[in-house]
């Protein structure tokens, strides 16, 4: 994998592009091998602590998308991926970390997508829709990986993990609003849509 700057940055902000990632990915390592933890302890029968932490992961990839645009993001989510299993091999079983990898990735990459085409539109529209549609997509692959032929009842687990997630995208607009009031951009999307995210 190759993280060179983006052409898209000016020559000072290239310079510092390997310090950009620094933050994002600390944040992504940490929510992710914590949530690949926590997802072995249930607060119900219906969805795990990790349910509750590992939304964050979208919180991260949506500010990095916001501030430095969607090439940032992906570099940050292939260096978060692979700092991530690595550190969830450590914390949790390898079917666990495996199956969280392969939702990382896909889920993360559908949510830079997403935000992307909508960032332009009302505020909370490109997190919320993004991070609901990802998470759904990183429920049934994590799932169906993890826990598919154990005895764990992983589709109820899975209904209330999305639902949790569901939640948790709602409640994430609170620091993304605040995040966007505070922080402005440094990478431009290009004109297209109404309002900016």
């Amino acid at each position: 994998m190759n993280a060179r700057p983006s052409p898209e940055f000016s020559p000072a902000q290239s310079r510092n592009f390997y310090r950009v990632l620094v933050l994002p990915v600390l944040a992504m390592m940490v929510v992710v091998a914590a949530a690949n933890w926590l997802v072995q302890y249930p607060i119900n029968p219906w969805f795990t602590w990790g349910a509750v932490v590992y939304p964050l992961s979208f919180l991260v990839t949506e500010l990095t998308n916001r501030r430095y645009g969607p090439v940032v993001a992906r570099r940050m989510v292939y260096l978060g991926f692979a700092f991530g299993v690595l550190l969830s091999l450590m914390v949790a079983p390898t079917r666990i970390a495996v199956a969280s990898g392969s939702a990382f990735l896909v889920a993360q990459l559908l949510d830079i997508a997403i935000f992307n085409r909508l960032r332009r539109q009302n505020w909370w529209r490109a997190p919320f829709v993004s991070a609901v549609c990802s998470s759904a997509l990183d429920t049934a692959v994590f799932f169906s990986i993890a826990f598919a032929g154990t005895e764990v009842p992983w589709v109820t687990l899975g209904i209330g993990d999305f639902a949790v997630k569901f939640a948790m995208a709602t409640v994430c607009l609170v620091p993304f609003r605040v995040f966007i009031a505070v922080v402005r951009p440094v990478w431009s999307a290009p004109a297209s849509s109404a309002s900016r995210a």
